[in-house]
């Protein structure tokens, strides 16, 4: 079997398993353990074959697989490294997005059906596989979004009774929409005459066009690049488009179904600017066109939108509207690597292009790093969710007491997601600012643009110390004491705890061992040879070792894990040591609220009263927080 009909036959699984789940329905326990079982299969199935792919390359170099055709329209599938390392990430997710639904919509949403809920599931996983696999840029395109969006819509108005929840869901569905709209535009702009109708928008035959199109009209090259970039970068999420539609759709989902649609379905629209901007164009055209200037203009608009989206997300006290413009802003330093690397490719010189090697695989990882900490993030909120019955912070607090297990995966995502060193944000990030500040040489704009993504790291922390501050570490609220009574542990069970505890572990060894990972990112181009792509693999000369770290250009910018956690590790014992030389005890006691007020919700720290200098002098910036119902304590 080939990786091609591999991934055909998943997505004929989760379409099977779609049907079966319906059945099944009343059962909503074995309508959730069957969705489980259907996309572990599907995930059998794609995972040797991409492991085959980046191991061996693809099954035949250049050469999609028509898997079938009718009436003149041929569906061909390509599985390169590329595919093959954003389809991992869709089975990661996918199937501990389907076991934690499990237990989380029997105790969450009790009154729901589970008809409307795993038989979209399984759909809208089956499409994203779709996406990521098809050659064709127009029908099959079409037909493999369409099964990724509409199923995806469906989940989001789960809960459709509730306010708010019709209009949110109505609006992605129409920026989803468009966004494929302008994609299918520009691949219609590519398009010329081709002897087999069949192939006309094959992704091939555009690429192979794109060198006479050049000399006859360069101008439909740049219309249709816009359109991708307009495209995908809706899909994404990128500034300004983001701000619209990402907080009101993310919120009203199911915290599984948000997951996936920020840990996955947001990488299809990052998997798609990857390949028009670096795959799309023959290497031999790279001198024929001025690629710099979409570089300039994929960093700033990432430079924006992650400053943007994490300024917001520090205003808000939502759970997840808080990590949904936290989401803005993780895309962000994605797109910021992916125009460092345009931006550097096309200067021809040996020292730049390896910078414009080492962006990609630092935007490259981010994608996937960003799947794993947002996932995370997502299924512990969800189980937040599910413990207090809200997603309002200011009412949560003194949860790790009850929930350690959720606490802990919350930390490790929260310093990942922040770039702390050990940790797999770090990876990425560092990755990132190696290929901005060096290739600034070159772009001086891009000193500016990684000076402001640093800070805006150290923003990120700042954000998810309120997050994890407000739910876990704050003084208990009285919504917390009363369910705590009431059910006595408020930690979810083991279907949910291990897609938690799963993906912090991979935080961690994504963050231990960089250089194995790196391996796996050499990879990712050395099989996937084709465009722009075969200059960076050619060029990709970060040193990477299991154990020794990495090293980039020439030597240069050292990071050793081994290193920094010996030196982290000497710096806390030297501050632990100070601070036990007063010889003062610690002890526990009541807040001293000056002796005659009783304790109350109201004198809390809540998240509310998080940076107001911030929300104060950066009101212009927009998403400023909704209001929420006040409650008056006698």
């Amino acid at each position: 079997m080939t990786p091609e009909q591999a991934v055909l036959n998943s997505i004929g699984i989760c379409v099977a398993g779609a049907v079966l789940t319906l059945l099944v329905s009343k059962s909503k326990s074995l309508s959730g353990w069957l969705a489980f079982l259907t996309t572990a299969a599907s995930g059998a199935l794609i995972v040797p074959a991409a492991l085959r792919v980046l191991t061996s390359g693809p099954a035949a170099p250049h050469h999609p697989e028509t898997l079938w055709m009718a009436g003149g329209y041929a569906m061909r599938f390509y599985i390169d490294g590329l595919s093959a390392i954003f389809l991992l990430l869709a089975v990661v997710i996918g199937v501990l997005a389907s076991l934690y639904s499990i237990t989380h919509l029997e105790k969450s949403y009790q009154s729901k059906s589970a008809a409307t809920y795993y038989p979209f599931l399984l759909l809208f996983i089956g499409g994203m596989y779709g996406i990521l696999s098809t050659t064709d840029t127009m029908w099959f395109f079409c037909a493999f979004w369409q099964l990724m969006t509409i199923p995806s819509f469906l989940l989001l108005r789960y809960e459709i009774e509730k306010p708010g929840i019709s209009g949110a869901s109505i609006k992605y569905l129409l920026f989803m929409e468009a966004a494929m709209l302008a994609a299918m535009l520009g691949a219609g702009m590519l398009s010329g005459g081709h002897a087999d109708a069949s192939l006309k928008y094959d992704f091939d035959i555009l690429s192979e066009g794109i060198p006479a199109l050049l000399s006859s009209n360069p101008g439909a090259l740049t219309g249709a690049l816009a359109l991708f970039l307009l495209g995908f970068g809706i899909k994404v999420g990128m500034w300004p488009f983001g701000q619209l539609w990402v907080p009101d759709a993310y919120a009203a989902a199911p915290s599984p179904v948000t997951a996936l649609i920020s840990g996955v379905m947001s990488k299809t629209g990052i998997y798609g600017l990857m390949r028009t901007f670096l795959w799309l164009v023959p290497a031999e055209s790279l001198g024929n066109y001025n690629f710099g200037n979409w570089g300039m203009l994929l960093a700033v608009l990432g430079t924006i939108t992650l400053f943007s989206g994490t300024m917001q997300g520090l205003k808000q006290d939502d759970t997840k509207r808080l990590l949904a413009f936290s989401s803005i802003g993780q895309i962000g330093y994605i797109l910021l690597a992916l125009g460092t690397c345009v931006a550097l490719l096309p200067t021809g010189d040996q020292k730049l292009v390896s910078l414009a090697a080492i962006a990609f695989c630092g935007g490259l990882l981010h994608a996937i790093n960003h799947g794993i900490f947002k996932g995370l993030l997502f299924f512990s909120a969800g189980s937040l969710t599910q413990a207090t019955g809200t997603q309002d912070l200011n009412k949560m607090g003194g949860m790790w007491k009850y929930m350690p297990f959720t606490g802990l995966a919350v930390l490790i995502a929260s310093f990942g997601i922040a770039g702390v060193p050990l940790l797999n944000g770090f990876v990425s990030k560092w990755s990132i600012y190696v290929a901005a500040i060096q290739g600034s040489a070159s772009a001086k704009y891009l000193a500016i643009c990684a000076i402001i993504a640093i800070l805006t790291s150290a923003l990120t922390l700042a954000m998810y110390i309120k997050f994890f501050g407000a739910a876990f570490l704050s003084r208990r609220s009285t919504l917390v004491k009363d369910n705590a009574a009431k059910q006595g542990t408020l930690e979810v069970g083991f279907t949910q705890q291990i897609p938690q505890l799963s993906l912090a572990a991979l935080c961690i060894a994504i963050g231990l061992a960089p250089g194995a990972v790196y391996q796996i990112l050499s990879q990712v181009l050395n099989t996937s040879r084709q465009g722009f792509a075969e200059k960076l693999a050619d060029a990709n000369t970060v040193g990477a070792g299991a154990l020794s770290g990495l090293n980039a250009v020439q030597g240069s910018a050292l990071y050793v894990p081994v290193v920094i956690g010996i030196v982290m590790a000497i710096a806390f014992l030297v501050v632990y040591t100070f601070s036990k030389q007063g010889g003062s005890t610690r002890r526990t006691a009541d807040t001293w609220l000056c002796g005659y007020a009783k304790e109350a919700d109201c004198y809390r720290y809540s998240a509310s009263n998080f940076y107001g200098e911030i929300k104060r002098h950066f009101g212009w910036l927009g998403g400023n927080p909704r209001k929420q119902a006040v409650v008056k304590e006698d």
